[in-house]
């Protein structure tokens, strides 16, 4: 079952409250998502550290309810 596309950012903001988050649906299915997040805890951390802390937060959703999710993480 897809997830909505507000439901992910909803978990994204959840998860890092003071990151500029964007959020795009590059099928238009609920399936196939694009998350660009900027948040000052990023700073240091590799892109796998980065995406590592993205999968973490969206808790086993990618691979189940997200078929898909490209990132673009950065700090500020």
């Amino acid at each position: 079952m897809p997830i909505a596309q507000s439901d992910l950012e909803t978990l994204l903001k959840t998860a890092f409250p003071q990151a500029e988050i964007e959020v795009v649906d590059l099928a238009g299915d609920g399936d196939h998502y694009k998350a660009i997040i900027a948040d000052a805890s990023f700073a240091g951390l590799s892109k796998v550290k980065q995406h590592q802390s993205v999968y973490a937060a969206l808790k086993g959703r990618v691979g189940e309810e997200i078929h898909a999710l490209a990132l673009e993480t950065r700090a500020p």
